[in-house]
């Protein structure tokens, strides 16, 4: 199989998974230094699975921020500008582009939320997505898209609200396999909860573990 470059967002600390805020709001001054470190932490397990997956042979972090640029050079990742500055989609699709322009053929955009992810579920998904053609993961609820694979064409990237029918109007297919890492994106406490119950990746266990939590968290 061919190997595949997985695009992966990241927007700036200072605007990143805001419906996380709440679980870090009791620590008063610290919450906007915890909430970044959490975003970094699960951000960071995301693409080490990607970069530890056989099928994968590049990991792109689409950003603009500093902090993020430092932490994914650290991980064997790579970063892209986000030159178009118009969305998560417009970022994408330019990601996409310079994968493209970089020589690859096989392109595929994941979210940067996948703190449970295994890199053995990423393999198995981009093995199938090889086989179906330009294809989708839908997210545990089946309403969002946490996985978006072009073996070949346009990437063509519908993300956001509703995106699991958006991308399947667009003509991709959706993968029915179960890879519970892959689908748990979180967005709230209670599923970061749920991608707890799944196991955790390292960096994020271990801020879980280390961090100080108030008694009123």
């Amino acid at each position: 199989m061919q190997p595949w470059f997985v695009l992966v967002p990241a927007k700036l600390l200072t605007r990143a998974k805001t419906r996380l805020t709440p679980l870090t709001a009791p620590f008063g001054d610290e919450a906007p230094a915890r909430h970044r470190d959490l975003v970094l932490a699960m951000l960071a397990d995301t693409v080490s699975a990607a970069v530890a997956s056989s099928a994968v042979a590049a990991v792109l972090v689409v950003t603009d921020d500093p902090q993020v640029g430092d932490l994914i050079r650290s991980l064997r990742a790579r970063t892209v500008a986000d030159e178009p500055d118009r969305g998560l989609n417009a970022a994408l699709a330019h990601g996409a582009r310079a994968a493209r322009a970089a020589g690859a053929r096989a392109v595929a955009a994941m979210n940067s939320d996948l703190p449970a992810l295994h890199p053995e579920d990423l393999t198995r998904a981009l093995h199938a997505a090889a086989e179906r053609g330009r294809s989708f993961v839908a997210d545990a609820e089946g309403t969002g898209t946490t996985l978006l694979c072009a073996p070949s064409g346009e990437l063509d990237p519908h993300f956001g609200p509703g995106s699991a029918a958006a991308h399947a109007a667009s003509g991709a297919a959706p993968l029915p396999g179960a890879w519970p890492g892959l689908r748990r994106d979180v967005d709230t406490a209670a599923d970061l909860q749920a991608a707890g119950a799944i196991g955790l990746g390292r960096h994020t266990a271990d801020y879980l573990a280390t961090t100080p939590w108030p008694s009123s968290a």
